[in-house]
C-alpha cells in the first residue's frame, strides 16, 4: 500500500486526528469488581480486543522468517526496546538475601519513568507531541511493577494497549500488522525475559500450576495462529523437544514453550498443565479459538489484572458508540 494519502481505517486501526484531540493522560477508572461491567462495555475493550484479533488475524499461517513490510516507526520502536535491554546491562542485579525480586528492578524501573516521554517522542512525529505523555503511560505499565517487583498478563495488555494508542493516532498504520506483532512485540518478548531472569520478577496474580504461563499470554494467541494449516506441526508436537527446538526460530509459540522449559524443571505435564491439556487439541485453529476465550476469560475479566488497566482519550471508559 503507498505511504502517501489516509489508509482506510479498520475496526481497531483507526486513525484520530491530533489536531483537534484532547489528549489526557490516562487513569485508574476500575475500583471495585462491580465496576468490572463499564470496561466491558467500554470502547477500550471494544478497541483493544479489536485489535488484538486483527493482529491474530493478521499472523495467521506465517513464519517469523517470512517477508514483511517494515516501516520507520517500526525500526524506532524496536531501537527504542534496545535501549531498554541495554539498559538491564548497565543496572546488574543486586547481591541480596532473597532469591526473587531484585531490588535492582528498581533502579532499572526509575530510569524508564524518567525517560519514557523522551523516548516515546523518538517515535512519534512532532506535530503529534500532545499524544507523547499519554501514549508514554502505556509503555512504563507494561515492564512490571517496581514495588512488587513482578510482571504478569495485565503488564504484557499495556504493551498491547501501547501499540494499539499509536495506531489510533497513525504512528503504526494498517500494513504495519505482521511487523507490530513479529518485529516489536517479540523483540518485547525479548527484553521482559531478559527483565524476569535478570532481576527474579515474580509472577503477577499467577495460578500458579492452573495458568497457561507464568508471565505472557499473547505470543500464545499469535503463536498459535501462526501456525494454523501448518503442513506437519500439530498441537501435540509443541510437547516434544526436537520439535521445538527445530522451529522455535519461526513460531512464536514455541519460542514460549523453549522460556517455559529453560525456566522450570521436572515434567512438563505437571509444572505447565494447561499447556500439556492444549497440546491434545486436535487442530490450532481449535487451540487459537480456545486461548481466544481463555484470554478473555483469564485476564480481561478477571478483577485483579484490569484493575491495573488506564483509560484515557486514545482508550476510553467510556460506553461504546455504535456507529
Amino acid at each position: 500500500m503507498a505511504e502517501s494519502g489516509r489508509q482506510p481505517p479498520s475496526d481497531s486501526l483507526e486513525e484520530t486526528s491530533p489536531t483537534t484531540h484532547n489528549f489526557m493522560i490516562p487513569k485508574k477508572e476500575i475500583n471495585t469488581v462491580p465496576d468490572m461491567g463499564k470496561w466491558k462495555r467500554s470502547q477500550a475493550y471494544a478497541d483493544y480486543i479489536g485489535f488484538i484479533l486483527t493482529l491474530n488475524e493478521g499472523v495467521k499461517g506465517k513464519k517469523l522468517t517470512c517477508e514483511y513490510k517494515v516501516s520507520e516507526p517500526i525500526n524506532k520502536l524496536v531501537a527504542l526496546l534496545n535501549t531498554l535491554d541495554r539498559w538491564i546491562d548497565e543496572t546488574p542485579p543486586m547481591d541480596q538475601p532473597s532469591r526473587f525480586g531484585n531490588k535492582a528492578f528498581r533502579t532499572w524501573y526509575a530510569k524508564l519513568d524518567q525517560e519514557a516521554e523522551n523516548l516515546v517522542a523518538t517515535v512519534v512525529p512532532s506535530q503529534m507531541a500532545a499524544a507523547v505523555p499519554e501514549v508514554a503511560l502505556y509503555l512504563k505499565e507494561s515492564v512490571g511493577n517496581p514495588t512488587r517487583i513482578d510482571y504478569g498478563t495485565g503488564h504484557e495488555a499495556a504493551f498491547a494497549a501501547f501499540l494499539c494508542c499509536l495506531c489510533k493516532i497513525g504512528v503504526l498504520r494498517v500494513d504495519d500488522q505482521i511487523a507490530i506483532v513479529f518485529k516489536v512485540f517479540n523483540r518485547y518478548l525479548e527484553v521482559m525475559r531478559k527483565l524476569q531472569k535478570t532481576y527474579r520478577m515474580e509472577p503477577a496474580g499467577s495460578q500458579g500450576v492452573w495458568g497457561l504461563d507464568d508471565f505472557q499470554f499473547l505470543p500464545f494467541i499469535w503463536g498459535s495462529s501462526q501456525l494454523i494449516e501448518h503442513p506437519n506441526l500439530e498441537p501435540r508436537h509443541f510437547v516434544d523437544e526436537k520439535a521445538v527446538n527445530e522451529n522455535h526460530k519461526d513460531y512464536m509459540f514455541l519460542e514460549c514453550i523453549l522460556f517455559i522449559t529453560e525456566m522450570k524443571t521436572g515434567p512438563f505435564a505437571e509444572h505447565s498443565n494447561q499447556l500439556w491439556n492444549i497440546s491434545a487439541v486436535p487442530s490450532w485453529s481449535k487451540v487459537n479459538q480456545g486461548l481466544i476465550r481463555m484470554y478473555k476469560a483469564e485476564c480481561l475479566e478477571k478483577f485483579p489484572v484490569i484493575q491495573h488497566f488506564k483509560f484515557g482519550s486514545l482508550l476510553p471508559i467510556q460506553p461504546v458508540t455504535s456507529s
